[in-house]
């Protein structure tokens, strides 16, 4: 074979060489530019999936803390209405007393002489009170 021959079939094996070592090249950068990206993908999902948990966490505990301060005011609220109510029936039960003894201490001071005794059935609820009195001679 005559040289020039020779160096033309050399240089289109060395061009087909040059081409397919490109095509593997392209190839292997490709390969690890997906696998940089795969990577930085599962990255960020495995970082938003832990978001995503705190972020539950978060939220659960305010609503928790806001039962708990819902449950603490209403308890108190009870309390105080509570407290409230009790007040006033003793205080209208010490106003029935009070009137008792009045009318007890008149009762005696004018009725000595007829002995008469007083039966009184007093009833009290939290918006009025009622009391019926009996005066019984012997």
């Amino acid at each position: 074979m005559p040289k020039k021959k020779k160096w033309k079939v050399r240089e289109q094996l060395k061009k087909k060489n040059t081409k397919a070592a490109i095509k593997i090249q392209a190839w292997w950068r490709g390969t690890l530019v997906r696998r940089t990206l795969l990577h930085a993908a599962l990255r960020a999902w495995i970082l938003q999936c832990w978001w995503r948990l705190m972020l539950g966490r978060i939220l659960e505990k305010k609503r928790r803390q806001a039962l708990i301060d819902y449950s603490h005011t209403e308890r108190a609220v009870v309390k105080l209405q509570s407290l409230i109510r009790m007040w006033r029936v003793q205080w209208r039960y010490c106003q029935v007393l009070s009137a008792i003894y009045v009318i007890q201490a008149h009762w005696k001071y004018h009725n000595c002489q007829s002995c008469a005794y007083l039966r009184g059935h007093c009833v009290i609820t939290t918006t009025h009170l009622q009391f019926h009195i009996e005066i019984i001679d012997h």
